[in-house]
């Protein structure tokens, strides 16, 4: 019952979007972007905050007059940054915590924008690498970990700056092409060309890019930082192909493959492979 009543409403909207597109096509496309980039859930309440977050030292920066939030575990020299994906927040790095933390290193985990404390209702991907440059600079990480499209945003983090002190890169079930991810969202919503057309231009102005070149396959090709990418052939969310389009491209990076995980890659053997990987020497 719920599934049906979830598919009547995304039907609703989309043929609300397509009839509007008719009478109002400005209106229609700012309405089709504000439900393809808003998130439903993720966010935090200082009052209700996880458990896990409440041991760190939190940190709000303003950038652009938005918040973000960082939460940091302190440790040592070494700097981990952490960077969670759609719909989530810091708080989804509590299970490879543990494992991290007997390095020794300072672990930093951030809010992206729209998501846990950080403010905003808009989420993108330029957006958030926006932050990642911010927290980069403030905090030095010589390694960084990306789940989702928290991994997409450290592919073109690391494209667009080609930061040097970054050392390594972890990348979790992350997508390749955001043209995959927009033909997803047309068809949940039937919506139709005029609308997809009006999405495309939409990125184009004012991100300045072309939907088939926000690729994370293009972006890891840019990329001589050392990565280990992982995706798990039972992932539901994130086609596991889209993993290895990542590699294929990424020419110093290592492929893990993974069965059972699921979208989360939460997994005790996979991060211990993790570990080693940032840790030991090659």
């Amino acid at each position: 019952m719920k599934n049906i009543s979830h598919f009547l409403f995304t039907k609703s909207i989309g043929l609300y979007i397509n009839l509007l597109s008719f009478i109002y096509l400005k209106k229609a496309s700012q309405l089709a972007y504000a439900f393809f980039s808003e998130p439903r859930t993720g966010k935090l309440s200082k009052k209700n905050l996880p458990e896990i977050l409440k041991e760190t030292y939190p940190e709000t920066f303003l950038h652009e007059n938005q918040t973000f939030q960082t939460y940091t575990w302190k440790g040592n020299d070494t700097i981990i940054l952490l960077v969670h994906g759609w719909e989530s927040n810091a708080s989804r790095w509590e299970n490879i915590l543990p494992y991290l933390k007997k390095s020794g290193s300072t672990i930093i985990a951030l809010d992206g924008p729209a998501h846990g404390l950080s403010s905003g209702k808009e989420f993108s991907i330029p957006k958030y690498v926006e932050l990642i440059n911010v927290a980069v600079k403030k905090f030095q990480p010589q390694y960084l970990i990306g789940h989702s499209m928290g991994g997409k945003a450290c592919l073109y983090y690391q494209s667009l700056y080609q930061n040097v002190a970054v050392q390594k890169m972890v990348i979790l079930g992350s997508p390749s092409d955001f043209r995959i991810i927009l033909n997803n969202y047309i068809a949940l919503l039937s919506l139709n060309i005029k609308i997809l057309k009006a999405l495309e231009d939409h990125y184009l102005n004012h991100f300045k890019l072309q939907i088939d070149d926000f690729s994370g396959q293009l972006f890891a090709s840019k990329i001589i930082t050392k990565g280990l990418i992982a995706h798990d052939i039972d992932d539901t969310v994130v086609s596991f192909e889209e993993g290895k389009k990542i590699a294929r491209s990424w020419k110093n990076s290592r492929f893990i493959e993974t069965k059972g995980l699921g979208h989360s890659m939460h997994d005790e053997d996979l991060y211990n492979k993790i570990v080693r990987f940032l840790f030991e020497a090659e």
